[in-house]
């Protein structure tokens, strides 16, 4: 494979219809919102969903979901181990951070991708490890475009949870939506930090292919299936490894426009892409 040689900047347009996108554990699970009341999906769930659909296409994971864990390892920490040559320089007093970072970028493809602090104690006569790999493919936090509206229901629970004879007594909760926002993220991918992971130009593309289908297989109580959707991924290939502009030039090139004064549909909105001279946008619609 070879290391990616030239710099990429991509957005994400994607639509959020009855379902909590993101909840806050720290507010009651509702679903993110910053100050100005705009929706937000925070960049840690975004890459979460990535690694899972990079999981449902095959490749190597190492921060793998307690509920999507495709090799039975219960810690990051027995993944590692289960790689002879990282389980080796564990136990080495004078292991090289380097090596083993270098190891771990070239088995997991979220390692090379995003970056990942490695900090495992020392076992028996091993001296542990603590280093930080820094990852060239960065994520903005998504906003919607748009102030959201949070719905919160009550919701009961009618069912003994242990056996008794009596009939327990309801338990009361919440659940939280938004009925309708339209979300935007952007991102790059950077060739200094790609040629020191191992970043491939193949890599670039299975990521560009998981933000196609970023809510395949995602589905869940709060994100019921088809209540959301990406409609567009823009993806702009520059020239060079610094690239012909800025990340905040060419992610401010595309311009979201309201067609009506309160927006209920995607179609409410349009999306246009200023033209930069000498780059070239792809895009690309949504599964």
């Amino acid at each position: 494979m070879s290391t990616l040689d030239h710099k990429i900047d991509f957005a994400v347009v994607l639509s959020v219809v009855r379902a909590n996108p993101n909840g806050d554990p720290l507010n009651g699970n509702r679903p993110r919102q910053n100050y100005d009341g705009h929706g937000e999906i925070s960049d840690v769930a975004i890459k979460r969903k990535i690694r899972n659909r990079l999981l449902d296409m095959g490749e190597k994971i190492f921060v793998q979901s307690h509920d999507r864990t495709v090799d039975g390892f219960k810690s990051l920490r027995e993944r590692a181990d289960a790689k002879p040559e990282l389980s080796k320089l564990l136990k080495e007093k004078n292991n090289s951070d380097d090596k083993f970072a270098k190891i771990a970028c070239e088995e997991w493809i979220d390692v090379r991708s995003f970056g990942q602090v490695f900090a495992f104690k020392a076992s028996g006569t091993g001296g542990g490890v603590s280093v930080g790999v820094r990852g060239p493919v960065s994520i903005h936090t998504a906003t919607s475009i748009d102030p959201i509206d949070i719905i919160s229901t009550q919701i009961t629970k009618s069912v003994n949870s242990e056996p008794g004879k009596d009939k327990g007594s309801d338990t009361m909760g919440m659940k939280h939506r938004v009925d309708f926002g339209v979300y935007v993220f952007y991102g790059s991918i950077n060739t200094q930090l790609a040629e020191k992971t191992g970043f491939s130009n193949e890599d670039a593309e299975k990521i560009k292919k998981s933000l196609i289908s970023l809510f395949e297989n995602d589905a869940s109580s709060a994100r019921p299936d088809g209540s959301m959707e990406v409609h567009k991924v823009y993806w702009w290939d520059h020239d060079t490894k610094i690239g012909q502009y800025s990340s905040a030039k060419v992610h401010r090139s595309l311009e979201i426009k309201r067609k009506v004064e309160e927006p209920k549909s995607i179609n409410d909105y349009e999306f246009i892409v200023q033209p930069l001279d000498g780059l070239k946008v792809e895009i690309i619609d949504g599964l």
